[in-house]
């Protein structure tokens, strides 16, 4: 079964890294230099292109706001936890990966893919159930970071978590009652960081097997951020302090 894939980006991206896609269509009157890589890539991939007016483009989009070009492709392939660990190794760097605890808006999981992929994310960790999966939403939301970032899906969270601690894998939780702030501590490495869903934040079980768990200081009226925002600033934190030579 297909999935589509609507925007510039998330088609763009599609094509660059060889997923398997089955038809693009392009809106003929639309003028981008953008789409006009498409076009390249497309032609070069030997991946079929019809050019269709905006009414019949429009008729197609799910979202409606498709910038003009739209896909159908493979069905995103989710990856095993140990693969991330071994595309660090790859690349000779400590494993630096994301957990989420039942993180339920699409847009939030794109923006946090997106994040993952700009801040050298080897990999993105949801539950099996009770949270967002990947879906052309996501996709879209990613900006096409999803082509290059691995996701992997997982029955146990709690038991993921032990299994990275055995492999040398910190773990470290994010919570607004944590007595530490996140940037007044080093944050250890190699790392996992658990971010928590929409509203509750993460759950008690698995705060609860978190080597540590740190805080993002509120000084407003609000009492927390978006999950996206929060992990954007904790990934980025990690990343300030492995080039800067602090983390224990």
């Amino acid at each position: 079964m297909s999935e589509q894939l609507e925007g510039i980006n998330s088609v763009l991206e599609a094509l660059r890294v060889g997923r398997a896609i089955e038809k693009i269509y392009v809106d003929k009157a639309r003028q981008d230099q953008r789409i006009d890589t498409i076009l390249s890539l497309a032609a070069r991939k030997r991946v079929p292109v019809e050019r269709v007016d905006r009414a019949r483009l429009n008729s197609l989009s799910q979202y409606g706001r498709c910038q003009g070009v739209l896909a159908r492709v493979s069905p995103y392939r989710y990856y095993e936890v140990e693969e991330m660990l071994e595309e660090a190794f790859i690349r000779k760097e400590e494993p630096f990966l994301i957990i989420l605890d039942g993180l339920e808006d699409p847009q939030n999981l794109g923006s946090i893919i997106r994040t993952a992929e700009c801040a050298g994310v080897h990999g993105v960790i949801i539950p099996r159930h009770g949270a967002a999966r990947i879906t052309p939403a996501v996709a879209r939301a990613s900006s096409g970071a999803i082509e290059h970032v691995k996701v992997a899906q997982v029955t146990n969270l709690v038991n993921t978590i032990e299994s990275l601690k055995r492999a040398g894998v910190w773990v470290v939780g994010t919570d607004p009652a944590a007595q530490q702030d996140y940037f007044e501590i080093a944050i250890p490495t190699p790392v996992a960081l658990v971010i928590g869903g929409e509203g509750r934040g993460v759950r008690r079980r698995v705060k609860e097997h978190c080597d540590l768990v740190v805080k993002i200081p509120m000084y407003g009226s609000l009492g927390s951020l978006n999950a996206a925002i929060s992990c954007a600033l904790v990934a980025y934190e990690v990343v300030r302090q492995r080039r800067a030579g602090k983390p224990v």
